[in-house]
């Protein structure tokens, strides 16, 4: 497993009956986690004196109760900074997990800066969020794409970007369908040192278009790998599906870029340390390919 355990502004405190405790900075939420299947005794002080709670409802979605939570804060993770706010279904604009991928990310960008001297590396994020990859890749020194199908999303982006200091580095922020963004971009002739994306398991395009995980992730991944320029740095692709096991990823990747580059194709699941249990709660799972170690 992955783990993301160089966090100091956010920890898993604790888990229980389908929910975990977490630290964000000042704050203590309490928010729903389908892993989360055991009941232990909930004797940690956050249970009971938390500052936001998300309450799941058997119909469906839920709804969050407050007690002295500002409307919007920041966390630090390293050099990054970003901006939270809880908003609709439990979620606070950030992924704490996908650290152990920024870090790997950026690893790659600084060595391969450091190779090829004033040549840029160019990496396309796709279904980009609210830009945790894209801020950590600029801060590498990338140039990045940008791409998200919500304008909310790629504004609250815009938003950590400038909280990073890196706002007035090469990036392009692209409110787009990421299908039709790709195709574009083949027909354009465009290419990319590197792939980022992280899926959704289910949604609709802009003219209705249905997107399925399962049946529409391995199609995409072929297209996208004729975006990859002729000295391709890396893939990423993650998965919150529990039907796409790390074995799935790897697998496909395999099959549409380690086929084509050769390469190395590794895939697990990544997680987060639970500090009041020591144990690691896995949040989904990651494949990734680099040209070369």
């Amino acid at each position: 497993m992955w783990i993301a355990d160089k966090w100091n502004d956010y920890e898993i405190i604790d888990t229980s009956d389908g929910e975990k405790l977490e630290r964000w900075g000042d704050y203590i939420l309490i928010r729903p986690d389908p892993q989360v299947i055991w009941s232990v005794p909930k004797d940690k002080p956050g249970w009971k004196n938390y500052n936001g709670h998300y309450h799941r409802s058997k119909a469906g979605g839920g709804e969050w109760e407050f007690k002295k939570l500002p409307q919007e804060w920041q966390i630090s993770y390293g050099e990054l900074k970003f901006n939270l706010k809880p908003f609709s279904f439990k979620h606070t604009g950030l992924f704490p997990e996908q650290a152990v991928n920024w870090d790997w990310c950026s690893a790659l960008i600084r060595r391969r800066l450091k190779e090829n001297g004033d040549k840029p590396v160019k990496v396309l994020n796709l279904f980009a969020y609210t830009g945790g990859a894209t801020v950590a890749c600029l801060k590498a020194g990338a140039n990045v794409t940008h791409v998200d199908a919500s304008k909310g999303m790629v504004g609250w982006a815009k938003e950590n970007a400038i909280s990073c200091g890196v706002s007035d580095r090469p990036v392009r922020w692209l409110v787009d369908d990421c299908v039709k963004f790709v195709e574009r971009e083949l027909r354009r002739g465009n290419r990319y040192d590197a792939l980022i994306m992280d899926p959704p398991s289910y949604g609709r395009g802009p003219k209705g278009e249905t997107w399925k995980l399962e049946e529409s992730v391995y199609p995409f991944i072929e297209l996208c790998s004729g975006l990859l320029s002729d000295e391709p740095l890396f893939f990423l692709i993650n998965s919150y599906t529990t039907g796409l096991q790390p074995a799935v990823l790897k697998y496909m990747i395999e099959l549409s870029i380690g086929k084509r580059f050769g390469g190395i194709t590794e895939a697990d699941e990544i997680g987060l340390p639970v500090s009041g249990t020591q144990l690691i709660l896995p949040c989904g799972a990651s494949g990734r390919w680099v040209k070369e170690r």
